[in-house]
């Protein structure tokens, strides 16, 4: 709070005005002493099924049918309580319990223990929840209930009596009724988008909603038209937001279509720009580059909803709304984080990796960022968010951006990013010989009044990354001499790469786990390796090491390395290339 300029405390009350304001409304126009329209409407069937995209584990339905309740790395035993009275080990995993996306392992399961089961939880939700609770009923996770009892319908409902049909019907149109109340009040980009597809779900679904249509049609489109940028990426610069929404939003349109009405024209369109995004932060191995808050790739998800793609062109080069870039030589795939931070009410997951790079050869990554981990995210945000975390530059061991880190805003907003880079000049040169990108950022230059610049050439025989990083100061051709003046070039490494310092402490080698060799070549500057953290691994955080350079801006300027592909372990003992360093003998 403190440190907060008198435009960051601007910025922040006017949000938390607007949420609040938008809050009262929304409980005000849902509460069902005020409106008595929250009662039950009439909705006697479902007409339709949405489609679920997500896989499902039909192994879990017994997990599930014996009380074992495991969601976002915690596990509930509930001793045959109801789930839904016991207190939630933490908010992911009452999150999950609540969302009800579970269903899909008791439908995957198929048996008539699993519907039976699948409707007692229901039947228990209703009896325990149903009236109102303050976590279960909080809008983004009541659109994702809302979405899985309509997609779960067949489940739920075969084979039901009479009377837990009009059961479940009611309480599914008091949701409904209220989520339409409130859904504005979700939190900014994602959740927002995800509470109006569910509204539109019901509104195709259920007998009854139809009048709803037009009113939740323009809001959606309002709300497509603000959040999916021209090139296809996210207002939130999260590629996993893309996943996220693709899978909401394929479905969605084959609902429409099922009920033979024309989908919305943005939302078709929103689709296909967004296709192309998928493929562009893809590496070799298809998972995706770590940026803004993205975790592990789940390589399912990514097949089916890539299996929409009727294009399935090249992926873009240039993603100048989203803040990135891409380049593709051969086997080697380089991606590069050249964008702001994203809206003050978008920016609560942003991270500040402003100029970080990935880089992948074939099915091999080699550079990467930390990432975020699949579960328990909110142990390790924080630590992700910082700029040490991605490959990049950080000075003054201080991040390129600034959260917010106390005070009544931080309980009311959490972290969201007050102040970062907002000035990020790009360039793409396509030569004969190789593609060269710069570009810079002013992230530090109002603590330290210096400009981050970083280059990056890349030969089109696809193996040699040069690179560049100078320190520029604002007021002159050096940094100001009563600021501090320290820097780390960091180069985070894949866990499955082994790297060891050469013995002139000027380069290090990399050993991928194919047995190719690349060395890594920082001339008159010397390197360290250091541990760092690979949070991003399918089966949790992995221990990986880190290529570090430090060093002071006044006394060094400008820092130049290269990482040059050698050739397969067997015959690279002791072989120079250029005016690299020469490997040692023992390369293992």
């Amino acid at each position: 709070m403190a440190g907060l300029s008198i435009g960051e405390r601007a910025k922040l009350s006017l949000l938390l005005t607007r949420r609040a304001l938008r809050s009262i409304a929304g409980r005000l126009r849902g509460n069902p002493f005020i409106r008595l329209s929250f009662l039950p409407g009439k909705a006697d069937r479902l007409l339709i099924a949405p489609q679920d995209l997500l896989t499902a584990d039909g192994t879990r339905a017994s997990e599930i049918y014996a009380g074992r309740f495991a969601f976002a790395g915690k596990v509930v035993i509930s001793d045959g309580r109801s789930p839904f009275e016991i207190a939630s080990p933490s908010e992911e995993w009452a999150a999950s319990l609540f969302g009800f996306g579970w269903l899909r392992h008791l439908r995957a399961a198929e048996s008539g223990i699993t519907r039976a089961n699948a409707r007692a939880l229901v039947d228990e939700w209703i009896a325990v929840q149903g009236a109102y609770h303050p976590v279960a009923w909080q809008p983004e996770i009541l659109s994702r209930r809302i979405t899985a009892w309509l997609s779960q319908a067949p489940l739920i409902l075969h084979d039901a009596d009479d009377q837990f049909y009009r059961r479940f019907l009611r309480s599914l149109v008091r949701q409904v009724r209220y989520l339409r109340h409130t859904a504005l009040e979700a939190r900014d980009g994602v959740p927002r988008l995800q509470a109006l597809v569910a509204l539109a779900y019901a509104a195709l679904c259920m007998a009854g909603q139809a009048r709803h249509m037009r009113r939740t049609v323009k809001q959606l489109v309002a709300e497509i038209e603000k959040q999916i940028l021209p090139d296809g990426g996210h207002i939130s610069r999260n590629p996993n937001a893309l996943v996220e929404l693709l899978l909401d939003f394929l479905p969605l349109r084959h609902a429409f279509q099922a009920r033979n009405i024309a989908p919305p024209p943005q939302l078709n369109n929103a689709i296909d720009r967004m296709m192309p995004m998928m493929r562009f932060f893809r590496h070799g191995d298809g998972v995706f580059a770590h940026f803004n808050g993205m975790g592990p790739t789940l390589p399912y998800l990514m097949a089916t909803i890539l299996a929409h793609d009727d294009a399935r062109g090249a992926p873009l080069s240039n993603a100048p709304h989203s803040g990135y870039q891409r380049i593709e030589v051969g086997e080697l795939v380089l991606l590069m984080d050249t964008g702001a931070p994203p809206p003050l009410n978008i920016s609560q997951e942003a991270h500040a990796g402003c100029l970080s790079f990935e880089l992948s050869q074939g099915l091999q990554r080699i550079v990467v960022n930390c990432g975020l981990p699949g579960t328990n995210r909110e142990t390790w945000r924080q630590v992700a968010r910082a700029t040490a975390a991605h490959s990049t530059v950080t000075f003054n061991d201080t991040s390129s951006c600034r959260f917010l880190e106390g005070g009544s805003f931080k309980r009311l907003l959490g972290t969201p990013i007050v102040s970062g880079p907002t000035d990020i000049p790009v360039t793409r040169d396509d030569r004969a010989d190789a593609i060269i990108l710069r570009a810079s950022h002013n992230g530090y230059s109002d603590r330290f009044r210096v400009v981050h610049q970083r280059a990056l050439k890349l030969a089109h025989a696809g193996s040699r990354v040069d690179g560049e990083d100078q320190f520029v100061s604002i007021d002159g051709d050096t940094t100001p001499s009563d600021l501090p003046d320290e820097f780390a070039v960091r180069f985070h490494l894949h866990p499955a790469i082994k790297a060891n310092k050469l013995t002139d402490g000027h380069g290090a080698m990399l050993m991928l786990p194919n047995r190719d060799v690349w060395t890594f070549n920082a001339y008159e500057d010397r390197v360290e390796i250091e541990e760092s953290v690979y949070l991003s691994g399918s089966d949790g955080p992995r221990r990986a090491v880190q290529i570090v350079i430090y060093g002071r801006a006044r006394k060094i300027p400008r820092v130049h390395w290269t990482l040059t592909y050698v050739a397969s372990a067997s015959s690279s003992a002791g072989r120079k290339r250029g005016d690299e360093p020469e490997l040692p003998l023992d390369v293992p």
